[in-house]
């Protein structure tokens, strides 16, 4: 039985990118773009890279020590919905243009938030 979580923001981030561009399905068209790969997570987040559905800014996803941040820009009230249903941490915020924010507090959480990634890139 595993007693640890994956609980580290790169790690969860890196894990993250793997999954999205491995998918398929909803995500076929999905790619990770301007990754940075000596990123340092902060208390604020720091940017690991860009996620484009086709050809389209689909989100953003920032390292913090402990967990994940994804800013859905293209999607944001599909995505809203799919986090809620999944259980997953969100909030809009409210910035021009608006977002939503998904935390991908663990490990655990990178497959349901494929879900979230699938149903904004439909929207």
């Amino acid at each position: 039985m595993v007693t640890h979580e994956l609980d580290d923001g790169v790690r969860i981030a890196q894990l993250l990118a793997s999954d999205l561009v491995g998918y398929g399905d909803g995500l076929a068209d999905v790619t990770v773009t301007d990754a940075d790969p000596d990123v340092e997570p902060t208390p604020n987040g720091a940017r690991a890279y860009r996620v484009h559905a086709a050809d389209r800014l689909l989100a953003t996803v920032f390292v913090h020590p402990e967990r994940a941040r994804i800013e859905f820009e293209a999607g944001q009230e599909a995505a809203l919905d799919a986090a809620r249903e999944a259980g997953l941490r969100v909030r809009p915020k409210a910035v021009e243009p608006p977002r939503t924010v998904v935390f991908v507090e663990n490990g655990a959480d990178v497959k349901r938030a494929l879900g979230v990634a699938e149903a904004a890139a439909s929207a």
